[in-house]
Formats: C-alpha cells, structure tokens, sequence
C-alpha cells in the first residue's frame, strides 16, 4: 500500500514536473531541425485563439498570445536552461536576476516576519507546478506543429 501512495505522490512532485518539462523540451529541440521555418507559424488556429484570449482576460500570460512559434519555442528553450543551469549562468541576465532577486529578499525581511513560511512556500510550490505542467503542454503543442508544418504529423503516434 505504501509503494501505490509513493507513487502517486512521485507523480506529483516538482521534480517530476521538472523532469516531463525538460524531457518534453529536449522532444522539442531533437525534432525541430530547422527553428527558422517556426517563424511566423501562429502557435494556435485563429479559432483556438479566439478562445484562448477570452479566457486568459489580460492576465500574465495574455501577452504571448500574439507571438509565432518560433518565440514559444525560444522561450521553452531558454527555461529549460535556467532550470538545468540556474538563473545566473548567462552572463547577459545576471544583472536582471540579482537586480529583482535583491529588490525581492529585500521586501521579504520587511515583510516576512510574520508570515507562516510554509504556507508561503506551499503556494509557490504550487503555482511552480502548474506553470511547469503548462510548459511541458506547450513544448509538446509546438513539437506536434512543427510536424504537421513539415508534412510528418504520422510520426509517433
């Protein structure tokens, strides 16, 4: 009994999540041998994205729902990388991140005195987890595009 309840808990860890996010990018960037025919290839139908606008309202993600392919598959890559590498590798965000990550510790010791740790870090957990799931749904959406563009939608299924 205890093998079934681990397994299931395993399924939903965020290192797991991690892991299907690289696996479904590593997917992507193996299939998709020239990036440059992603370029202005909408992501979506124009139905689909219709849809997709109505419900996201002007949230934080509202914005990516007028960029190609090509961007998502830019952005997919370079969380991949922040994740396997970490924020700080690439010289040319360095100063963004510190900035921000400082300006944030900063607000935090103001702020976190009383505040219950755990049910912080719950929350971000979470909201980690389901920004990943998304992820990983959007490198498989963008390796199944690419090959339906290149005419090999048949393959792997």
């Amino acid at each position: 009994m205890m093998q079934i309840c681990d397994s299931y808990n395993q399924k939903h860890s965020l290192f797991n999540a991690m892991n299907r996010f690289i696996a479904a990018v590593n997917n992507m960037d193996q299939t998709v041998m020239v990036p440059s025919l992603l370029r202005d290839v909408p992501l979506q139908d124009e139905e689909e994205k219709v849809n997709s606008v109505r419900t996201a309202g002007n949230g934080p993600g509202a914005y990516l729902y007028d960029k190609d392919v090509y961007s998502y598959y830019v952005l997919l890559k370079s969380i991949r990388d922040d994740i396997e590498w970490g924020v700080f590798q690439r010289e040319d965000r360095r100063k963004e991140k510190v900035d921000v990550t400082a300006v944030d510790l900063s607000r935090m010791e103001k702020e976190g005195d009383g505040e219950d740790l755990e049910k912080l870090f719950q929350y971000h957990l979470s909201g980690l987890h389901t920004v990943l799931s998304k992820l990983t749904r959007k490198a498989n959406t963008l390796t199944n595009r690419y090959k339906q563009e290149i005419g090999i939608s048949s393959w792997g299924h």
